[in-house]
C-alpha cells in the first residue's frame, strides 16, 4: 500500500474508520437495547442535511438515508484531514489533534444546526457513546492511514 497516493490511502482510511464506527453503533445499540446511541445514531444528521438542502415534510427513511450519506461521504473525507495532519506532525498527535477537530465539530454542530441541547444537557450516556464511536473511528482510521505510508 506504500505506492498509493496519500491523499487516496486517507480517503480508503476514512471509509474503513465510517465503517468502524457504524459497526461499533450496532453493537452499542444491541449491548444497550435502545434504538439510538446518540445523536449521530438518530435522525439528526439526515435532519441537518435537509434542513440545509430546504427539503421539507419528508419521511423519516429519507432523513435516515440522508443521515447515512452524510455519515459516508464525510467519515471518508475527513480522512483527508488526518492524511494531512500525518504529514505535518508525528502520530499520536495527528490523530489526537483529528480527534479533537471531529469531537469539537460534532459537540458544537448538532447543537447549532441539529437543534439539540448542548452536550451537558444531552440523555444520559450519548457523550459516552460519542467518546466511544469516535474513538472507533479515529483508531480505524489511523491504523488504514498509517499502513505502508513513510510519513
Amino acid at each position: 500500500m506504500s505506492r498509493v497516493p496519500w491523499p487516496v490511502r486517507s480517503v480508503a482510511a476514512g471509509a474503513a474508520g465510517t465503517a468502524a464506527l457504524s459497526a461499533s453503533y450496532v453493537l452499542e445499540r444491541r449491548l444497550r437495547r435502545t434504538r439510538q446511541a446518540d445523536y449521530d445514531d438518530s435522525l439528526v444528521p439526515g435532519g441537518i442535511v435537509c434542513s440545509i438542502l430546504h427539503l421539507h415534510q419528508v419521511t423519516g427513511r429519507f432523513e435516515y438515508d440522508a443521515g447515512l450519506g452524510l455519515r459516508w461521504t464525510y467519515g471518508s473525507g475527513f480522512g483527508l484531514l488526518h492524511g494531512w495532519l500525518r504529514r505535518r506532525i508525528q502520530e499520536p498527535w495527528a490523530s489526537v489533534g483529528f480527534g479533537g477537530v471531529l469531537l469539537t465539530m460534532t459537540f458544537t454542530m448538532f447543537p447549532l444546526l441539529g437543534h439539540t441541547p448542548p452536550p451537558w444537557r444531552w440523555p444520559r450516556g450519548y457523550v459516552t457513546s460519542e467518546l466511544l464511536t469516535h474513538g472507533a473511528y479515529v483508531g480505524t482510521v489511523a491504523l488504514v492511514d498509517g499502513l505502508g505510508s513513510s510519513g
